[in-house]
């Protein structure tokens, strides 16, 4: 009966093992990628936000930036910034 329970202990312990290595550090990779290219944004960057507004930054400060889109300026919150344009053409 022991040898059934190991074995059923080193299968989810293996379940465990692939969850993390394909579900959750892929995804933290991923968040500190976004949270890296928001740290650096700057004037200039052309940009897309989450609603998909694309634009170019005018303004950036401490948690806003200023985007210019279509000749009006709007003001986001960083965590709003989803990638830059150049990123989303390379990508098509």
């Amino acid at each position: 009966m022991s040898g059934q329970g190991m074995q059923s202990l080193l299968m989810l312990g293996l379940m465990v093992l692939i969850f993390y290595f394909f579900m959750i550090r892929p995804q933290m990779k991923k968040q500190k990628e976004l949270k890296n290219f928001r740290e650096n944004l700057k004037a200039g960057d052309k940009v897309v936000t989450i609603g998909g507004i694309h634009g170019k930054i005018l303004e950036v400060s401490d948690t806003t930036v200023l985007v210019q889109a279509e000749g009006t300026k709007l003001r986001f919150d960083k965590s709003a910034i989803a990638q830059s344009s150049e990123d989303q053409i390379m990508m098509n």
